[in-house]
């Protein structure tokens, strides 16, 4: 589909898939409804094999991107066809809090050059609320929020700077090491995303959590990301994109 060049839109979100077709349609329904009025533009990035999300995607003003797998490279295929002046980077199963896109414009309009929200995990378990509440101390003292927490940039910035790596795993934390490296400024939103807690709950909560900080600490140790994405061990396909 064509990019809408009618109503120029101050958004585009973008969002990466594979095998995500049970729940794009509600994804991308929760969007539009944070959005209200404003002319928010959708762009869906399939990276799965045949492409079943895309020919799953109700919505006829969603912009549909066919690509090779690899989150990096559906964020830029994806971002190569957007036209907002600002990108927000959005999983398909992670919530937006219902003020997003002004909190976004009001932090863009102060000056920030990026950003993300603050992270919940969509679970009762109290070790959860631990894990993201460590999340969050970590984001705010670091400046280098992961995927799961909706980052955002200005298009200008993201252009400027080549967008995501073409790398297997860590190519969030990798290009927001970039910017804070430019000195620009990056906001944590204190509105809360709610993202999945089915890694979690699949492997276990505090399996789940080693293995993040241990393959954090690796990337930060200089680590090949070709030899950390071998060891993440996704509960299935669709978690490692």
């Amino acid at each position: 589909m064509d990019r809408n060049t009618t109503t120029r839109p101050s958004l585009s979100v973008i969002i990466p898939v594979y095998n995500e077709a049970e729940i794009i349609n509600d994804a991308i329904q929760r969007v539009r409804r944070a959005a209200t009025k404003e002319p928010v533009e959708i762009v869906v990035a399939d990276g799965g094999p045949g492409h079943d999300t895309l020919a799953a995607v109700r919505d006829p003003d969603v912009i549909k991107v066919a690509c090779p797998p690899g989150r990096g490279i559906q964020l830029n295929a994806g971002a190569d066809r957007a036209g907002g002046d600002t990108l927000l980077f959005l999983h398909a199963d992670t919530r937006l809090p219902g003020d997003a896109f002004t909190a976004i414009r009001r932090a863009v309009a102060d000056g920030a050059a990026a950003g993300a929200f603050s992270l919940s995990i969509d679970s009762p378990r109290p070790s959860l609320r631990v894990v993201a509440l460590f999340a969050n101390l970590r984001t705010r003292l670091e400046r280098v929020p992961y995927g799961d927490q909706a980052q955002f940039v200005t298009a200008q910035t993201f252009r400027a700077l080549g967008g995501f790596a073409a790398i297997p795993i860590m190519e969030d934390v990798e290009f927001f090491r970039r910017i804070r490296r430019q000195g620009l400024p990056i906001a944590i939103l204190p509105g809360k995303v709610v993202t999945s807690a089915r890694r979690w709950e699949k492997e276990g909560v505090l399996v789940r959590t080693l293995t993040n900080w241990w393959l954090r600490l690796r990337y930060a140790l200089g680590a090949d990301p070709a030899d950390l994405a071998r060891h993440y061990r996704p509960q299935d396909a669709k978690d490692a994109q």
